[in-house]
C-alpha cells in the first residue's frame, strides 16, 4: 500500500508551481502528459509514495521543469495557454487532503506583474542564477544600510541646525 506525499501548489497565468514535500526521496519518477495528467512515484525508507492527478487544463510538458532536492521535489509546470485556472484539478469539489495551497508562492491574479518576476528568479534551477541572486541580496542589503546611515546623518544635521 502506497502513501501520498504532501503537495503544495501555486499558479501564475503561464505556469503552475508544485512542491512535493518528501525528504530523502529515492527512485523519483515523474511523468507529465500534455492533456494534464501528472503521475508521481518515489520511495522513502523503503515506503512507496505516489499520486496520480489530472490537472485542470492542458500543459506544455516539453517546457516544464523538475528539481529533485534533499527535502522536496519542485515542479514548474508550463500551461498550454496563458490563463488563470479556477482550480488545480479537473475534478470539481473538494481536492484530496494531500494537496494544499502554497501560500508562500501564492499571489493574486491582479498582483502577478509585480511579484511574478521575483518568483521566477527564485525557481530558476541553474547554479549561475543562484549565484547572481546571492550577490544581488548582498548588494541590496548594503544599499539599505547606506540609506539608513544617510538618513540618520541628515536627521542628526537637522537637529544640530535647529
Amino acid at each position: 500500500m502506497s502513501r501520498h506525499p504532501t503537495v503544495a501548489w501555486a499558479q501564475r497565468s503561464d505556469k503552475i508551481y508544485l512542491t512535493i514535500e518528501l525528504p530523502d526521496a529515492k527512485d523519483v519518477n515523474l511523468k507529465l502528459e500534455p492533456e494534464g495528467k501528472f503521475i508521481f512515484s518515489a520511495t522513502r525508507d523503503g515506503v512507496p509514495y505516489e499520486f496520480d492527478i489530472e490537472l485542470f487544463d492542458k500543459i506544455n510538458d516539453k517546457e516544464s521543469k523538475f528539481n529533485v532536492g534533499v527535502r522536496n521535489i519542485v515542479c514548474t509546470v508550463k500551461k498550454a495557454e496563458n490563463k488563470w485556472w479556477s482550480r488545480l484539478l479537473k475534478q470539481e469539489g473538494k481536492p484530496p487532503v494531500f494537496i494544499n495551497v502554497d501560500w508562500d508562492k501564492w499571489i493574486d491574479e491582479d498582483d502577478e506583474n509585480a511579484e511574478g518576476a521575483r518568483l521566477d528568479k527564485d525557481t530558476n534551477f541553474s547554479k549561475k542564477n543562484k549565484q547572481k541572486g546571492r550577490s544581488r541580496k548582498k548588494k541590496n542589503r548594503l544599499q539599505r544600510m547606506m540609506k539608513k546611515l544617510k538618513l540618520e546623518c541628515i536627521c542628526g544635521a537637522e537637529l544640530a541646525v535647529c
